[in-house]
């Protein structure tokens, strides 16, 4: 795994902050939801990520966004309070709602904010429960 993938993704979400937010938008200009917001930052870090389809805002399974990180090359880092930047973070807001963020370590993390119409970068630890954490392997 190497430290500076992490520190790209990190820093390519960054970036994105105050994009406006769309669902299942995967484009900077006319906006992006939380899988959109991580398939952006990894094709500013060379990568080509595929994104899962038909998914909604509530859903009892998380069964695509766990597809999504293994198939975009993240492997499970645990469940560790605290994440390394770059970790992908699957939230759980309400038992019927998935998220995905993009931690900055200690910094903080940023998601595509649904109520608040943007991509935000966000101080301290999510305010909701960390179902799984994925760390983003270095390529080649």
């Amino acid at each position: 795994m190497s430290d500076r993938s992490g520190a790209a993704l990190a820093d390519a979400a960054v970036a994105l902050a105050g994009t406006p937010f769309r669902l299942h938008g995967r484009d900077s200009e006319t906006g992006v939801d939380c899988v959109g917001l991580v398939a952006l930052a990894l094709q500013s870090c060379g990568r080509e990520p595929v994104v899962p389809e038909g998914y909604s805002l509530r859903a009892l399974s998380v069964a695509p966004l766990l597809r999504f990180a293994a198939i975009n090359g993240f492997v499970q880092a645990g469940r560790a309070p605290l994440a390394a930047p770059g970790d992908l973070l699957l939230l759980r807001p309400s038992p019927i709602q998935a998220h995905l963020a993009i931690s900055l370590g200690a910094g903080g993390f940023v998601h595509a904010h649904a109520s608040l119409g943007r991509v935000m970068v966000e101080a301290g630890r999510p305010p909701w429960p960390v179902a799984a954490r994925w760390r983003l392997l270095g390529k080649g």
